[in-house]
C-alpha cells in the first residue's frame, strides 16, 4: 500500500473575467475594503484570491508560511494594480493564532477575510500519523473558527464586511482516503453557512464556496492520476468572489455543480461514498 501523501491546497492565479456593474472595483472595495486579508496566499487559489481582489482596488494582508512566495506576488499586485500589499508570515496551526490574528486586526481595518489555506493527507486513515490529522484539524477548523470570530466581530461593529471561506466537494460525502480533510471541509461548509444566517443582520456577508479538482500547484504536487475536468484557480475565485452576498454556499463551475446535485440528490449515501472511495483509490494509487 503506498505510503500516505501530504499535500496543501491552492492554486495559482490566472487571468480574471471581467467584473459586472454589481461586482464593481469601487461598489466591492467600498462595501468589504479598505483591506482584505488572504489567508494561505503564497500561490495557487490563494494567489487568485489576491489578484482578483487587487483588480477590485482592495488593500491586501497576505498571510502564509512561505514567505519566499509572498513577496514576488505582493510586488506583482503593487505594480499592476496600485494597491497596498502587506505580507505576514502565519503558522495558522499554531497556538498563538488568535492573538497573532487580534496583532493584525489592530494594524490593518480588515474588512474581507479570504480563508483558502487547507492541509490535507492523501491515504488510509490509519496509515496517516495522528500529528498530520491534528494539523489537518487545526488549519482547517481551528483556524477558520479563529479568524472568523477576531475579524467578524470587528467587522459587526463596523456593521459591514465579509468573510469567505473555501471548502471543497469532498464535503458533500464521506470521502475515503481523505477521511479528515473531506470531514474538515464540511465543517467549514456547515460553518460558513451558519454565519452567514447570523452575520447577515450584522451587516457582515458570508459565504462557503465549495470547490472541485483545481489546477494548483499543490493539486499538482500530489501526482493524480486525474483525465476529468480540471478548473483553473482564476475562475473559481472570480466564481466565489461575485457569488459573496448572495446566499449561503455556493459550488463553483458549472460540472462541479452537477455533479455535488448527483452525488448528494441522486445516489445515496452508500452509493456516493462507494463512489468517491473508489474514484480516489484510482487516482492516488490506494490499494483497496
Amino acid at each position: 500500500m503506498p505510503g500516505t501523501r501530504q499535500r496543501t491546497q491552492g492554486a495559482g492565479a490566472g487571468t480574471m473575467c471581467a467584473m459586472s456593474t454589481r461586482d464593481s472595483a469601487a461598489g466591492f472595495a467600498a462595501k468589504y475594503g479598505p483591506v482584505a486579508l488572504v489567508a494561505g496566499a503564497s500561490e495557487g487559489l490563494g494567489a487568485a484570491f489576491a489578484e482578483g481582489l487587487a483588480r477590485r482596488k482592495m488593500d491586501l494582508v497576505l498571510v502564509a508560511r512561505r514567505t519566499e512566495l509572498l513577496g514576488p506576488l505582493a510586488a506583482r499586485l503593487r505594480a499592476e494594480h496600485g494597491v497596498t500589499v502587506h505580507t505576514e508570515t502565519l503558522d495558522l496551526a499554531a497556538p498563538d493564532l488568535a492573538s497573532r490574528a487580534e496583532a493584525l486586526a489592530s494594524r490593518h481595518e480588515l474588512g474581507l477575510l479570504v480563508y483558502n489555506a487547507a492541509a490535507s493527507s492523501i491515504g488510509p486513515f490509519l496509515d496517516t500519523s495522528i500529528e498530520d490529522h491534528q494539523r489537518i484539524i487545526d488549519v482547517n477548523c481551528r483556524g477558520p473558527v479563529v479568524l472568523s470570530h477576531v475579524l467578524g466581530r470587528k467587522m459587526a461593529e463596523r456593521k459591514r464586511g465579509g468573510i469567505l471561506l473555501m471548502t471543497s466537494l469532498a464535503a458533500t460525502q464521506g470521502s475515503p482516503y481523505i477521511a479528515s480533510y473531506a470531514a474538515t471541509k464540511a465543517f467549514d461548509l456547515v460553518l460558513g453557512e451558519s454565519l452567514w444566517h447570523e452575520l447577515r443582520a450584522r451587516g457582515v456577508d458570508v459565504l462557503a464556496a465549495r470547490a472541485g479538482a483545481t489546477r494548483t500547484p499543490a493539486y499538482e504536487r500530489s501526482q493524480p492520476d486525474f483525465n476529468g475536468p480540471i478548473m483553473e484557480p482564476a475562475p473559481v475565485a472570480e466564481e466565489a468572489l461575485r457569488a459573496l452576498g448572495r446566499g449561503p454556499s455556493k459550488v463553483t463551475g458549472g460540472f462541479n455543480r452537477m455533479a455535488a446535485f448527483f452525488m448528494s440528490r441522486v445516489m445515496s449515501r452508500r452509493q456516493a461514498v462507494r463512489t468517491m472511495g473508489r474514484a480516489t483509490a484510482k487516482i492516488y494509487k490506494v490499494a483497496e
